[in-house]
């Protein structure tokens, strides 16, 4: 798995809570997902750029 989240923004945003190890994983898993669905909808429209509005 990628690292595509930093876990010290993710603790600075969430400093009010704990955080266990296993959401970092998870959280790395929907962001993953996100960005796969984000350019797959680019690619549909024929597109190579990503946009916000792909999200």
């Amino acid at each position: 798995m990628s690292d595509l989240i930093v876990k010290a923004a993710v603790k600075d945003a969430l400093s009010d809570h704990n955080v266990s190890a296993d959401f970092y994983d998870a959280l790395d898993e929907e962001v993953a997902e996100l960005l796969n669905d984000a350019a797959e909808r680019a690619e549909a429209n024929d597109r190579k750029t990503v946009q916000p509005r792909d999200l």
